[in-house]
């Protein structure tokens, strides 16, 4: 059996790229090439020999400095591009390689320029502002003035008429009658402010008015026909021209600090109706001029931007890389001699005659009288995790990495997810007309592959876009279960022949009461449709899915344990395939691997016996009569072996181990025994070549109440761990039902109406739920399930998970990381 399993050829995916730690010795002349070399093939993980040290005592920290403003500003172009709407027309174009200082150089002289522009633009854009404020100003304050006036005229001529007849009426007049006979405003009669305000802020700045003046004063305001564009935020905003009439000096003081504090501006208005028209004339004349000008300097200021543009992305790039350069070499050390840099980091093994040859053009190109020195070493800590994956794979590995990084070497669960993961999935989905909807939607993101790839998508799209080849899978066993369910949107259909099953009489009343008879060979494949409507189709269903789901739960948790005894095979440990794998295989299958037997047992021979009862009086009376529940021969006896077993398992589990551990901690450091302690539960890094493994002080107590709590938490989890898998037959009979309710509740009431309106109706309330309920709300439901299915059930028989990623220095994932 060991020289089969050797002679096994080995999975990419199923253990991590095999890593060495190496060290390179790099000239000072050749540091720079170097590094972006060994950017480009993005295969060399640098460690950090620096990380003790503040980022200001770093070696090239003035060129990080430099790499950043220029980072600052092509971010600055960027956003003033973006405003000025140029982003989507500028076509990057191809321009000769640039030196780093001379990109420097000239980022600075586009960025001054440009804020000059800015400022004048600014400052062109306010004198546009308030000279086209100041017109909206007169056109409506002057409307406010004639109605005043007019009103003022009508008042006189009917106190003239009605009360003033007598001759002492101008000694008698009032000071405000005086100054509207007059038309004037002097300092004792009738004042008005005009300005403009935000719309947003009349409401309140009238009624801070009205207080102020204690309601003596009268506020009139219209709509601005303009809206006025904000010099710094670009956007256009509404305004409210007003004129306050008021009397007094005071009044007035204290209607111009509120025009202050609620930034509205005031504009001058003169009453004399020449001068307004000689004024208005002037205003025009300066907008019309401003504009012409504002309008240039748009158009000057457009095309910088745009010769800017056509090199922003090459340089964004450029600066993006050289500043990952000089970060990565901060991360080195300098040797005695000042003349070397020193750096150490992990690579896979196969990479190792790339990063050679890579090393070996950076020598040539940077014309140095000496090479870089590559050799391996030993480290203490342990390797960090790669796997080599692809587009179709990527997706599962992620689901796998998002409980945890697997060890070093450890078996990947991926290799098993990309199977077991959606068809769990639709083993609770499992409805071939849905699985065809989710098929489609699979289909289209697969075709648009590359287009949407090149796009940046929004956080649920993304998502879904990375998840592409996971729909595709959890679509096809969709569909499969669904045709072993036989539902299309909970219809059953003829599709492998004819049903076995026929009503006892041809009105075919009693389907419901008192069931069908079967006349014929069984269905071919799948639940028979003749099923659905009869008085014993949900006992029958929930019966077929809750066996299937523990026989599921089973094969899966038994896989897992499986590939825990070719995780202590891998490394080494006779420890954890004689005291953890062999008694974890008994006692879960003395149980319920022994229900999964009964299960089957039941469906060949057709009994009546009742699983429940056996498997509750194996633990009470297990030596009793099984009567009617015997479903083969020495059944009895074999269950007391399976119990008894059982019962061995759990010790076994338990006591064994830490005391081994123990035994051979103590030899070794007497001296008798000079090999390395190797056990995947205790030692948290497993000596591989050339990692140098590293050993702890043994803690006896620590050890057995680890084990212990291992050896409970199995016991307990194979229970409910098992009982968890019920939930893929809960799961797709709630499914199963919701289909049902809306397809006999909704689209076959609503078609029992002649209506063509309450058809119509109806068949958008069936797609709307099927669309946003069934195709959505389930699909996540059943993906969390299966989520948690893997990660408790399955994983944690065999996998570990406390790794770490392999991130090596790439210019490849900085530009990824650069537009997340």
């Amino acid at each position: 059996m060991e020289k089969f399993l050797d002679k096994l050829p080995s999975m990419d995916l199923m253990r991590s790229e095999k890593m060495t730690f190496v060290q390179l010795i790099i000239p000072v002349e050749s540091a720079h090439r170097t590094i972006s070399y060994l950017g480009e093939i993005g295969l060399l993980q640098f460690r950090d020999l620096n990380a003790d040290k503040s980022p200001f005592q770093l070696t090239f920290v003035n060129q990080v400095k430099r790499c950043a403003e220029m980072s600052r500003k092509l971010r600055f172009f960027k956003d003033q591009i973006s405003k000025a709407g140029l982003l989507g027309s500028i076509r990057p174009v191809s321009q000769p390689d640039i030196e780093l200082e001379e990109l420097e150089f000239q980022l600075g002289e586009h960025e001054h320029e440009l804020i000059e522009m800015n400022s004048n633009s600014e400052r062109l854009r306010q004198s546009y502002n308030e000279l086209l404020e100041f017109k909206m100003v007169l056109q409506k304050a002057i409307g406010f003035l004639v109605s005043s006036n007019s009103h003022a005229v009508a008042e006189e001529t009917e106190l003239e008429e009605n009360v003033y007849s007598m001759n002492d009426y101008g000694d008698s007049v009032s000071l405000l009658e005086q100054d509207i006979r007059r038309g004037s405003s002097d300092q004792s009669g009738l004042n008005f402010v005009s300005g403009i305000i935000c719309k947003s802020k009349a409401l309140r700045f009238e009624r801070m008015l009205f207080r102020a003046t204690r309601g003596n004063m009268l506020f009139n305001q219209a709509p601005a026909d303009e809206h006025i564009m904000d010099p710094l935020s670009t956007e256009m905003v509404e305004q409210t021209v007003f004129v306050v009439f008021f009397s007094g000096l005071q009044a007035k003081a204290k209607i111009l600090k509120i025009c202050e504090a609620f930034g509205a501006n005031c504009y001058p208005v003169p009453e004399d109706i020449t001068k307004q028209r000689q004024i208005t004339r002037e205003v025009s004349s300066r907008l019309a001029e401003l504009e012409a000008t504002l309008d240039a300097g748009i158009r000057h200021r457009n095309k910088a931007l745009t010769s800017v543009g056509f090199h922003l992305a090459k340089w964004m790039n450029m600066v993006r890389r050289e500043k990952a350069v000089y970060d990565t070499l901060n991360m080195l050390n300098f040797d005695v001699t000042k003349k070397c840099l020193v750096g150490e980091g992990w690579c896979p093994i196969f990479a190792k005659t790339k990063i050679q040859e890579a090393l070996e053009r950076a020598t040539f190109d940077s014309n140095s009288q000496v090479g870089v020195i590559f050799h391996v070493m030993d480290a203490i800590e342990s390797p960090p995790t790669y796997f080599r994956t692809n587009n179709f794979t990527s997706a599962f590995q992620e689901i796998v990495d998002a409980y945890g990084v697997a060890r070093y070497q450890e078996a990947n669960p991926a290799v098993y997810t990309v199977i077991t993961f959606p068809f769990l999935f639709a083993v609770m989905f499992g409805d071939w007309g849905h699985g065809i909807c989710l098929l489609m939607g699979a289909l289209v993101l697969i075709a648009r592959e590359r287009k949407l790839s090149a796009q940046k998508l929004g956080s649920f799209m993304e998502m879904l876009f990375g998840g592409r080849y996971v729909l595709l899978l959890m679509s096809l066993f969709s569909i499969y279960c669904g045709l072993i369910y036989n539902e299309f949107f909970s219809v059953p259909f003829h599709i492998f022949g004819g049903s076995a099953y026929k009503c006892r009489d041809a009105s075919c009343s009693d389907a419901h009461t008192v069931g069908l008879i079967k006349y014929r060979d069984p269905y071919p494949f799948g639940v028979d449709p003749s099923w659905r409507g009869s008085r014993s189709e949900l006992p029958f269903l929930n019966s077929l899915k809750m066996k299937l789901s523990i026989l599921l739960g089973v094969t899966q948790m038994n896989v897992g344990i499986i590939l825990s005894y070719f995780n202590a095979r891998f490394f080494s440990s006779s420890i954890d395939i004689r005291y953890q794998f062999v008694p974890q295989m008994i006692f879960l299958n003395s149980l319920f691997g022994y229900l999964s037997l009964l299960v089957v047992i039941k469906w060949c021979t057709g009994s009546k016996a009742d699983l429940y009862h056996v498997m509750i009086y194996m633990f009470l009376s297990p030596t009793d009569d099984l009567g009617e529940n015997q479903l083969f021969w020495g059944q009895r006896p074999l269950q007391i072996i399976l119990l008894l077993l059982a019962l061995i398992a759990v010790p076994w589990m338990l006591f064994p181990k830490p005391f081994i551990l123990r035994k051979r901690h103590t030899e070794r450091f007497q001296g008798r025994t000079y090999g390395m302690l190797g056990t995947s539960e205790m030692d948290l890094d497993v000596e591989t070549d050339p990692v140098r493994q590293h050993h702890e002080e043994f803690n006896f107590s620590e050890v057995f109440v680890h084990q212990m709590i291992h050896s409970i938490e199995f016991v307990l989890g194979a229970v409910s761990n098992t009982a968890s898998y019920l939930r893929l037959w809960a799961l797709s009979l709630a499914h199963s039902e919701l289909s049902t309710v809306f397809y006999e509740k909704v689209l076959l009431l609503a078609w029992g109406y002649d209506s063509f309106i309450i058809r119509l109706i109806g068949l958008a309330v069936f797609a709307f739920a099927t669309a946003f309920i069934l195709l959505m709300m389930e699909t996540l439901s059943a993906f969390l399930h299966a989520l948690r299915l893997h990660w408790v059930e399955f994983q944690n028989k065999f996998y570990l998970g406390d790794g770490y990623k392999f991130k090596p220095f790439s210019f490849a994932s900085i530009a990824t990381e650069d537009e997340d």
